[in-house]
């Protein structure tokens, strides 16, 4: 999954593409790449970031996801919103996915929106928003606790109707460092509850802060975890840069055949 930031202030500069000309050069280099899913974002949520308005969402993302199904049509595109009026105008224009990192707490219509559009959606674990995530997120048992949050949320949906889930884990959304790392080492615990997990490591603070570099330098580190994360189970590598993300994958994969 290759990531399209429609935003002036997402933490890695080279993921931002806040108009038509650099989104397309973004997508095209992608899938030249060889991602499978674009995901489009049109908020950040960097620790810190303030929810943005609905329209000035929209008006950000819109013009960039009907650019590219013009120009790719075939391309699958995820739309990362937590907003259900952006959910159906992403997918009237031809989205295929909803990535929402807030698991519907801060639109109450998302679920049975996602629902009625019946499009896959990623069900992402936060603990706060991203205004506040960072503020000393505790956990007794951060696996036990996320497993647990999963098997509620994913009951939600099951009940109104959405037959598609990705989970996803949340790396840095509410998390500390030390939350992180033992959330990577047992993410293989959520393979029992049968859905596709997702991995968003790339270039995160887990990686750089430990290292003390910057996002830039962080290449190497999301490498890294991106072949543990793949040998724990998940199915999807949601990265700043494919190329690199599908070489990983061909190594592991030969690792796993032998």
């Amino acid at each position: 999954m290759g990531i399209i930031n429609v935003t002036p202030d997402s933490f890695y500069a080279s993921s931002r593409a806040a108009s038509v000309e650099p989104a397309l050069q973004l997508a095209e280099r992608h899938l030249e790449e060889g991602a499978t899913i674009l995901d489009i974002g049109g908020m950040s949520s960097r620790p810190g970031a303030e929810i943005i308005g609905v329209e000035e969402e929209l008006e950000r993302v819109l013009p960039i996801i009907e650019a590219i199904k013009l120009e790719f049509p075939k391309a699958i595109i995820s739309l990362d919103t937590v907003r259900a009026k952006v959910a159906e105008a992403g997918v009237a224009r031809g989205v295929g996915m909803i990535n929402d990192i807030s698991a519907g707490g801060i639109d109450e219509q998302l679920f049975s929106t996602v629902a009625a559009l019946n499009v896959p959606y990623i069900l992402m674990h936060m603990q706060g928003k991203p205004s506040n995530m960072q503020s000393k997120p505790a956990y007794d048992d951060i696996t036990q606790e996320i497993f647990d949050f999963f098997v509620k949320k994913v009951g939600e949906l099951r009940a109104l109707g959405v037959k598609d889930i990705i989970i996803d884990p949340g790396f840095g959304f509410g998390k500390q460092l030390e939350h992180n790392y033992t959330l990577l080492k047992s993410m293989h615990v959520f393979k029992v509850l049968g859905f596709p997990v997702l991995a968003g490591l790339s270039r995160k603070s887990m990686i750089y802060r430990l290292l003390d570099i910057e996002p830039e330098g962080a290449l190497a580190g999301t490498a890294a975890l991106h072949m543990v994360a793949l040998q724990q189970g998940s199915k999807i590598l949601r990265v700043h840069d494919v190329r690199e993300a599908n070489e990983v994958i061909k190594l592991w994969s030969q690792l796993e055949n032998h």
